[in-house]
């Protein structure tokens, strides 16, 4: 049954999407590994985690698509459930350092022994080993989700009240984050991580490994949504978003569709920071900044709201155009350049990049595939009707 709502989701735009990702997520790897240095072809270990980095972007993109494009839900505050996921498998990674650190200690982290921890707190128990992680990484930022939306949409709080409230959560995260008395490394957070799942976290097989595990993660949330934005609980979202009182009128439970969605969500942001960290090798509190998660709803906006595709596009472009703009003489101009980006795409292409084009492709198809309609028609001594004598 799985496999047959998976194949139906797909048209021709996805199918292209899924097969692109993984042929990226195969030779990419391939190219890094089996390649000697120097080649032309050869893609260095630097550039597959730089854009291991964008993959974990775009599938935070397609979290907050989901939300916003297809339901309504504009929230300034995901990239909380992002770092939230990027701690978890932060703590795990610090766990694996053992008695390898500056300090020597085999159960506290060095920041634990520098500020004089005589013990392991009892929400650090666990993380030592990987499975218990993972399911961190899920129910954290879900379990949070789950609560807030409760709170929230039961008492239909929308629209710019609701991204104020987001925003708010995430501020008040990062403010907690920073005390060094929370037990998360504070200011500095964590870093130096040594391995993962055994194997040394800056090998470059490792890299190629995450670069890989991060495409396929993209590729599974994708087809999480599309299963979702096809099926009738996609027209349902969709009928919320556009019409949310007449929806209730009919009999739909608005709160529950709008808490799956949000929790869903969550748990993808959460994915999506947990493949972060291991990739750049550090995780601290400005991932809670709430112009991180403001920055995130550009990319959605720019590849196309409601689009999927255009969420992970947006994302990739964003984040490449910043990478590269931040590393010459405009360096201090980026953020004026994303605010002007983000203010001509609203007023000129207010669809996004995917969305404006499917606007200009789809009606040309209709008209193309007309003229061949008639000719089949005909061909097949389908005719116009004779008029009635």
């Amino acid at each position: 049954m799985t496999p047959h709502i998976l194949t139906r989701s797909l048209d021709r735009a996805a199918t292209a999407f899924v097969l692109i990702v993984a042929a990226i997520g195969v030779l990419i790897p391939l190219s890094n590994l089996l390649l000697p240095q120097g080649s032309m072809f050869q893609v260095p270990t630097y550039l597959v985690a730089l854009w291991g980095k964008y993959v974990c972007y775009a599938i935070l993109a397609l979290s907050i698509d989901l939300i916003w494009g297809y339901c309504g839900i504009l929230s300034l505050g995901h990239g909380a459930f992002f770092a939230l996921g990027g701690y978890a498998m932060g703590m795990y990674l610090m766990r694996q350092i053992g008695s390898r650190g500056v300090y020597g200690n085999p159960i506290l982290p060095d920041f634990m022994v520098f500020l004089n921890w005589s013990k392991l707190p009892w929400y650090w128990y666990g993380f030592d080993k990987f499975w218990f992680a993972a399911l961190m990484v899920l129910l954290v930022p879900g379990l949070l989700a789950f609560c807030f939306g409760w709170l929230a949409f039961r008492s239909r709080v929308t629209g710019v009240y609701l991204s104020i409230i987001t925003q708010a959560m995430t501020y008040a995260l990062l403010l907690a984050f920073f005390r060094n008395d929370f037990g998360f490394g504070g200011n500095n957070g964590l870093t130096d991580f040594k391995d993962i799942i055994g194997f040394n976290v800056q090998a470059e097989g490792t890299r190629a490994a995450l670069f890989l595990l991060s495409c396929l993660a993209l590729i599974i949330a994708f087809l999480i949504c599309r299963a979702i934005v096809t099926s009738k609980l996609g027209k349902v979202l969709i009928a919320v978003r556009d019409a949310e009182s007449r929806t209730r009128f009919l009999g739909y439970r608005v709160e529950s569709y709008k808490l799956f969605v949000f929790t869903l969500s969550a748990c993808m942001a959460g994915v999506a920071g947990a493949l972060y960290v291991p990739q750049v090798g550090i995780i601290n509190p400005s991932e809670f900044a709430p112009a991180n998660s403001i920055e995130a709803v550009i990319w959605v906006a720019v590849g196309g709201r409601g689009t999927l595709i255009g969420a992970a596009l947006g994302a990739v472009v964003v984040n490449y155009a910043k990478t590269f703009f931040t590393s010459g003489p405009l360096a201090p101009y980026w953020l004026f350049m994303l605010g002007a980006l983000f203010i001509l795409v609203t007023l000129l292409l207010p669809k996004g990049i995917v969305g404006t084009f499917n606007a200009w492709w789809e009606p040309l198809k209709a008209r193309r595939g007309s003229p061949d309609a008639e000719s089949a028609a005909r061909e097949d001594g389908i005719g116009a009707p004779n008029p009635a004598e």
